[in-house]
């Protein structure tokens, strides 16, 4: 008994004692001095409180929010920063499982199943396939409005008048007006497809027009319905796309010209067009050929949910060693959110082995990313079982996670109208309406709120940003593939990733939100060097990005740029998951627009799968560069789990995962890395990345402190040991010379001023 009350006197005694102590040094790692250390233990929590804090004044303004924000807050507690974690709670699905009965019924109507199959594909105004110089119009207004703007979904800049409109506009409002395609050789013309102005300030499209058909320009015959010339019904709003087909009139000529007949009447005669047509071949060039095209045997062509499941099926039954199928949730409509991994130990996260991911279809519409995650893991297989050595190392040194479909309700909605008319937007949001790429926790807010308000920066924190009480709540507008999704990213310690959208050719950075709610700012993270590098590294990679002769897409001309763009600094976009996974968690993510096309015709996705290919394996490369480790303890060698991550001159940490392994992302350099964790001794060395595509192992052993050595031997109801007891006699008669020393010091200086007196 009373060895058990000697034993709580002193540990009381020692919480109180700020220790001086300094643990040995080796040759490579520098310990900072025992007060910092037990300054640094507390920063976390005080940081946090801070926090807390200040995103309670932050809740004023709550009303001025994203639409992530619940109408029903009544408090901003934060929840707590994620937990590390590598076991990742995703069992594997079994695919020779039906789907839910329940489910089919609610998505798919088998009379509108399959989208309607065209004879022959576009010619390609929209994906610029068609060339400007093949376009010529009548007459137009001015350069704006040419007609190499006359291309479907093509999208105009914000100001009137703006050299990037909307559509082709004449010049004159007459029948003799027309917009003239050049299909370079001999056609079958079967279509055409037909938008009105899109335009934030005026409203113009065409009602009914005539087509014509051509091989010299000079000669024209007039497409027909029977004995008469067929006029063709246009379009009642500006974005629906309208398909006409010729059908018995199908002609084959190289060129073809869309007449407009009538128009909105207080409009003017303005339209966008996509051509059908299939190109016959040259009989003069041997052997037949097409221009497009890939070496490599893999499934070209647009999947749907259902067949999107049975191609995931066959590339794990094709490679089952190295591949495994999980799910991470279901979208509203009850569609499984369907994960291929692929490792040569898929299930298990191996200790130093890093985390990668894809994710695509956050928009459904924008159907690329998809394809080119399926044609992916095929070619991933197929090129591992033939001994492919830059894709067998790519395999055994990461784990990596491709999630083709994050919207599978967009995506089916925009699927059964068909690549050609689902318009720029059918199927980008959520069935409920969501946009998932603001639907994100705003982290970016409540870090610059906290920024402003607080006085000591010390306290500030600069990663692991916790997620608002509110923004969890079922009532919070948040979909329910958005909440799969964080869950996701929290259990699984990934180290970078990329998000594949459509509708533009350039990558985009972090931050993706201004800070100011401006509509473009440039607004860089601690890590702007590095990403920069990480946006380069795909573009530069990317056949068509890399193009300098390419056309602009629509309304930006990230050329200038060299086709990347700090997001923020292209429009401001809160709640996106680049942001939220740099301030949640140690992911590092870019966005990568692919293509102007968001929904390419299936004839179109062998060139994009050449286009990409090389971008999509380079850029999981760099997930091995800069520093990789293990934080240790010095006396169990057990890892540290939680253990902060700090890069001299670079303010954003980040944290190792459960077994102690860390990844930090980084430009090749010299850098000072100081780790600290609860209980521990900080350390700090110096750590080289080499310009090879290998990283620079740095790791850690840290030793406890005496109070936590203290901690873990009271919690075990052990003995304390004789080195410690005699630290403990020592600090203690420290304190007792430093508290004497300072009470004879007050005591002099009260005698000294009553003496004056």
């Amino acid at each position: 008994m009373a060895l058990a009350l000697h034993l709580i006197f002193i540990a009381l005694f020692f919480m109180n004692v700020s220790f001086g102590l300094v643990k040995p040094t080796n040759d490579t790692t520098t310990v900072t001095s025992t007060t910092d250390t037990e300054s640094n233990v507390t920063e976390t929590t005080s940081r946090f409180s801070t926090i807390n804090a200040n995103v309670k004044n932050f809740s004023k303004s709550v009303t001025d929010a994203p639409l992530w924000f619940s109408t029903t807050v009544k408090s901003t507690v934060l929840t707590k920063p994620p937990i590390s974690t590598v076991s990742g709670k995703f069992d594997t699905e079994d695919l020779n499982e039906g789907i839910d009965k329940k489910v089919e019924r609610r998505v798919w109507n088998k009379a509108e199943e399959e989208p309607q199959e065209l004879e022959c594909p576009p010619l390609g105004l929209e994906s610029l396939r068609v060339k400007d110089s093949q376009l010529r119009a009548s007459s137009f207004q001015r350069r704006g409005l040419g007609p190499h703007r006359g291309r479907l979904n093509i999208q105009s800049g914000i100001a009137d008048g703006d050299i990037y409109d909307g559509a082709w506009c004449a010049q004159y409002e007459d029948k003799k007006q027309w917009l003239e395609v050049d299909a370079k050789k001999p056609t079958l013309f079967t279509g055409v497809i037909l938008q009105g102005r899109n335009s934030i300030w005026s409203w113009d499209l065409v009602h009914s027009y005539k087509v014509q058909f051509s091989n010299d320009t000079l000669t024209w015959k007039p497409c027909m319905n029977g004995t008469q010339e067929a006029v063709f019904e246009g379009n009642q709003d500006a974005e629906t796309a309208v398909l006409a087909l010729f059908n018995e009139s199908s002609t084959v000529a190289r060129y073809i010209r869309i007449n407009p007949q009538t128009w909105y009447e207080n409009g003017t005669i303005c339209l966008r067009a996509e051509v059908l047509g299939c190109a016959l071949p040259d009989p003069n060039s041997y052997p037949w050929h097409t221009e497009h095209g890939t070496q490599d045997k893999l499934d070209f062509r647009h999947h749907n949910y259902k067949e999107m499941r049975k191609l995931l099926k066959s590339v794990n039954e094709a490679c089952p060693d190295i591949t495994r199928i999980y799910s991470i949730g279901k979208s509203h409509m009850g569609l499984k959110l369907y994960v291929m991994e692929i490792s040569d130990n898929p299930g298990k996260h191996e200790l130093g082995e890093p985390e990668f991911r894809y994710v695509a279809g956050m928009h459904g519409n924008e159907a690329l990313g998809r394809e080119l995650l399926l044609n992916l893991m095929q070619y991933i297989c197929q090129e591992y079982k033939q001994g492919n050595q830059r894709v067998v190392r790519l395999v055994k040194e990461t784990r990596i996670h491709l999630m083709p479909s994050m919207n599978p309700d967009g995506y089916e909605m925009a699927f059964k109208k068909g690549s050609e008319l689902a318009g720029w937007a059918l199927g980008r949001y959520s069935y409920e309406g969501i946009d998932m790429n603001h639907n994100f926790a705003d982290l970016n807010t409540i870090m610059w709120n906290a920024i402003e308000l607080e006085t000591n920066k010390s306290k500030l924190i600069n990663h692991y940003f916790p997620i608002p009480e509110f923004y969890t709540s079922e009532e919070a507008f948040v979909a329910s593939e958005t909440r799969a999704v964080i869950n996701w990213i929290q259990n699984i310690p990934f180290v970078l990733g990329a998000n594949l959208h459509g509708g533009e050719l350039v990558v985009t950075y972090p931050f993706d939100m201004t800070r100011d709610w401006a509509p473009r700012e440039h607004t860089p993270t601690a890590d702007e060097s590095f990403f920069r590098w990480l946006a380069t590294v795909y573009a530069s990679t990317n056949q068509v990005m890399s193009n300098p002769d390419r056309r602009p897409c629509h309304n930006e001309n990230f050329l200038r740029y060299n086709n990347i763009i700090n997001g923020a600094n292209w429009h401001t976009v809160p709640g996106s998951i680049n942001d939220f996974s740099y301030l949640h968690t140690n992911c590092f993510d870019v966005t990568v627009e692919l293509s102007c096309d968001k929904f390419p015709h299936a004839s179109e996705l062998p060139a994009e799968w050449e286009n990409n290919k090389e971008s999509l394996l380079v850029y999981m490369e760099q997930v091995h560069r800069g520093l990789k480790g293990v934080i240790r303890d010095k006396d169990t060698e057990a890892g540290i789990a939680d253990a902060i991550v700090k890069v001299d001159d670079i303010d954003h940490h980040i944290r190792s995962v459960a077994d102690g392994d860390y990844w930090r992302l980084l430009n090749p350099g010299d850098y000072e890395v100081t780790v600290s964790a609860e209980g521990y001794y900080p350390s700090t060395r110096t750590c080289r990345v080499h310009y090879e595509h290998y990283p620079t192992i740095c790791d850690f052993r840290l030793a406890k402190t005496p109070k936590q050595r203290l901690r873990e031997i009271l919690a075990k109801g052990g003995k304390i040991p004789k080195d410690l007891q005699l630290r403990l006699r020592q600090l203690r008669l420290r304190k007792l010379r430093a508290s004497t020393k300072a009470l004879n010091r007050r005591r002099a200086a009260a005698s000294r001023r009553a003496k004056r007196s």
